[in-house]
């Protein structure tokens, strides 16, 4: 069998750059204006255009990922016939949904021809580097063989190589061992008896460094950076979603405090927040705005010192038990839109399933969900609930959404780490079963198309990791990684759905049966490509800010 090097994939991301140049003239003709700038009206009309120009260049910045992992690997000398045999697996498949068409959801394909660049289309096809690749990665065999020494040297031997330093491989074989020892087994009855995650493992958590892992030294922090905050959150969400989405809200109020906070609260809040002393939530959506942060209506009038809060908010995870509200919320309703918006720090007393809202101002009840449990979600009715004014983020009004801008990039890197966990979790399940289940003689995992789908996901999985890890690298080397931390976001979240719909096909008959893990894992899976940026959300950031910029 042929076999690939990190220089033909190099060649093969170059080629895969130049094709989205294509992509990106054929766009500009359809939204631009006479002065070159975005028509925010030609936006909405090509809504789908520039949605499919976010996934292509989703695939395109995820090959470069691809390739930059092969190099390093290469030069260590530990490029393996495994990881050559994903590499051209992913390459192969994604240069071809480039060429061909990439399905944005089940009914939706963006293909060349909606931006007029078939010839380019060809060319990409026609090039050197594209063209090896894909007769090897496409061919049925390359994914059997790639089964096969998975099959022979276990399954961990398709993930070893990562490209992670020692630290960090130290820290996910720490915390792989955590969740198999304290919430693979509990996580069952989380989910099946939908109750809260007991406080123990918040305890163990927060011991761990689980809640400062990207907060300073200086403020009671590990300041181990987003790569580490990426393989941890891997880690427990493969153990279970409700447990890797713990540390989400204490990235965004950590992220808040550091970059928005005055002094003091710095001082008094991180420290608390990171050792898990103090459990945060997020309190940003209203009823009837959803992704629409420039239409929130909850008012906060200041009367002296405090500030009296009423509206109602939802769909805030993990509410009752929290300490800490990062409350977005108008306190000037003169001011339209984002500009009128103010972050408060509002704390509150701790509530129980029971009596979830015990303080002078607020109400609420749970929304019942299909999964994603372990935190619950809540809506929350506030009637004059107050706020000392010292609590205004930053000590300035009419800051909460560009602070709260600020902490998209971690946030949405640390999602995209949840569902490739997610995924990793429906790969292990699915593979596990593949190798147990015999039918007609022999276990499924022979079968062509079983073992075929299972190297699919190895190969996916190792692209969107990737493609993970380069935008955390970028974040904690001080760059711009906005647009690179919504494209993990994005294309991780279909990945979880389709490791999970995969594994659960796999599964057969029994995947249906909430007897298996793997209908709980598909029920979690869906929520990923909704929470945090819903999907069509996500691929129209992305898409505008790569037109606003050099691709």
């Amino acid at each position: 069998m042929k076999i690939i090097d990190a220089s033909l994939l190099s060649n093969c991301a170059d080629a895969t750059a130049k094709f989205l140049q294509s992509i990106k003239k054929g766009l500009s003709k359809q939204i631009l204006d006479t002065d070159g700038k975005l028509d925010r009206k030609k936006c909405d009309e090509k809504q789908f255009e520039l949605h499919g120009f976010a996934w292509m260049a989703t695939y395109v910045t995820a090959i470069r990922a691809l390739a930059d992992w092969a190099k390093g690997l290469e030069d260590e000398g530990v490029f393996g016939e495994i990881e050559r045999q994903i590499a051209a697996i992913g390459a192969a498949e994604y240069c071809l949904q480039l060429a061909h068409g990439i399905a944005m959801s089940q009914d939706e394909v963006v293909r060349p021809e909606h931006f007029g660049v078939q010839s380019a289309a060809s060319e990409l096809l026609a090039d050197n580097s594209v063209s090896q690749i894909i007769s090897i990665g496409i061919q049925p065999e390359t994914r059997a063989a790639l089964i096969n020494n998975v099959i022979k040297y276990g399954p961990e031997a398709a993930f070893a190589r990562d490209g992670l330093d020692e630290t960090n491989t130290e820290i996910r074989q720490t915390f792989q061992r955590y969740c198999e020892e304290k919430i693979a087994e509990p996580a069952k009855t989380w989910h099946s008896e939908d109750v809260l995650i007991p406080d123990q493992i918040l305890d163990e958590l927060g011991d761990l460094g689980v809640f400062g892992l990207t907060v300073p030294e200086e403020y009671g922090g590990t300041g181990m950076g987003t790569t580490a905050m990426c393989v941890v959150t891997e880690e427990l969400s493969r153990g279970y979603i409700g447990v890797g989405s713990l540390g989400t809200r204490a990235e965004i109020a950590c992220e808040l405090i550091r970059q928005g906070g005055t002094e003091e609260q710095k001082n008094y809040y991180l420290p608390l927040i990171a050792s898990g002393k103090m459990i945060p939530t997020a309190v940003f959506t209203e009823p009837n705005t959803g992704s629409d942060m420039g239409a929130l209506t909850t008012r906060a009038v200041r009367d002296g010192d405090t500030y009296k809060i009423t509206g109602n908010k939802t769909w805030i995870t993990h509410a009752a038990r929290a300490d800490l509200m990062t409350l977005m919320v108008r306190t000037d309703p003169e001011k339209p839109g984002y500009s009128g918006l103010t972050m408060f720090l509002a704390e509150k007393p701790r509530g129980s399933t029971d009596e979830p809202f015990p303080a002078k101002g607020m109400s609420g009840g749970e929304i019942e969900v299909l999964a994603y449990r372990g935190m619950k979600e809540y809506e929350i009715a506030f009637d004059e609930f107050e706020v000392p004014a010292s609590q205004v983020l930053g000590g300035e009004e009419g800051k909460g959404f560009k602070q709260l801008m600020r902490t998209f990039e971690s946030a949405r890197i640390q999602t995209a780490s949840r569902a490739i966990g997610v995924a990793q979790n429906a790969f292990d399940l699915g593979y596990r079963y593949a190798n147990e289940r015999s039918q007609f003689g022999q276990p499924i995992i022979n079968f062509q198309r079983i073992g075929g789908k299972l190297a699919w996901m190895i190969a996916e999985l190792t692209l969107v990791r990737q493609l993970t890890y380069w935008a955390a690298k970028r974040l904690e080397s001080g760059k711009r990684s906005d647009i690179e931390a919504g494209m993990a976001k994005l294309i991780a979240a279909r990945l979880a759905w389709s490791c999970a719909d995969n594994a659960l096909q796999i599964h057969g008959g029994n995947g249906y049966s909430t007897e298996y893990t793997i209908s709980r894992v598909l029920c979690d899976a869906r929520i990923l490509n909704i929470f945090e940026g819903a999907a069509e959300i996500q691929a129209g950031i992305i898409g505008r800010g790569l037109m606003s910029r050099n691709v």
